[in-house]
């Protein structure tokens, strides 16, 4: 069965929707929450953004209004193997802790949705990913017991325009919401661009080693049940 799914989370505080294939390939939404890719649409194009690539294998757009943001859940997307599509308008005239979060949040709830019963996988993923003098480490266990534990060791306030405080909470609120545990941490590195994108890029590697089939349909667990 195609590992897809389709979500759309709309509180007073963002609106979002979000499609996604595990295994990459096509990928779309009915309708884009942005007028002017519509529009560009009907047209016979699409307007992309920076943290946009199509391949013969991966789809990935993602649009938060949060540039760096979007350039981490882009890593994540790509070295996962997965196609996605992220589209999000929050409340940026306050912070960006509503739209970060929000969008964590609703990226989990689509891989969990999308993964479906634990079944036939490896379950648990270890990655490690160099960012030139940068390493992380990200453990995965696809247990449906949601926990995780982050240190990143980011010094600076912002990069870009996003928070450092929230990017460990996006990667906390993603593995509630997708019902994993997830250890994230960055082993050496000085410069805190380079430390939080090689913990994104780690993760990525631990979730397709986890989500990888091993060779059977049972469910991975002396219980013979997750959930």
């Amino acid at each position: 069965m195609p590992r897809e799914a389709t979500i759309k989370r709309i509180t007073n505080e963002t609106k979002i929707q979000i499609a996604i294939s595990l295994d990459g390939g096509a990928v779309q939404l009915e309708e884009s929450l942005f007028e002017e890719k519509n529009a560009a649409k009907l047209n016979g194009g699409e307007s992309l953004g920076h943290a946009t690539q199509s391949t013969t294998s991966q789809l990935i757009e993602v649009h938060t209004g949060v540039g760096f943001l979007d350039h981490m859940l882009h890593a994540l997307a790509k070295h996962s193997g997965w196609s996605l599509i992220i589209e999000c308008i929050g409340d940026l005239h306050i912070d960006d802790h509503h739209t970060a979060e929000d969008v964590a949040i609703s990226l989990g709830m689509a891989f969990h949705k999308a993964l479906g019963q634990v079944r036939g996988v490896k379950r648990f993923g270890t990655g490690f990913a160099p960012l030139d003098e940068a390493l992380s480490r990200a453990v995965v266990d696809l247990s449906n017991r949601p926990y995780a534990v982050i240190e990143l060791g980011l010094k600076r306030e912002k990069i870009g325009d996003l928070s450092c405080e929230m990017i460990p909470h996006v990667l906390e609120s993603f593995a509630q919401a997708a019902a994993i545990t997830l250890h994230v941490d960055c082993l050496r590195g000085f410069n805190d661009h380079h430390r939080a994108e090689s913990a994104f890029k780690a993760l990525a590697v631990a979730l397709k080693e986890a989500i990888s089939s091993n060779g059977t349909n049972e469910v991975p667990s002396t219980k013979g049940v997750l959930f």
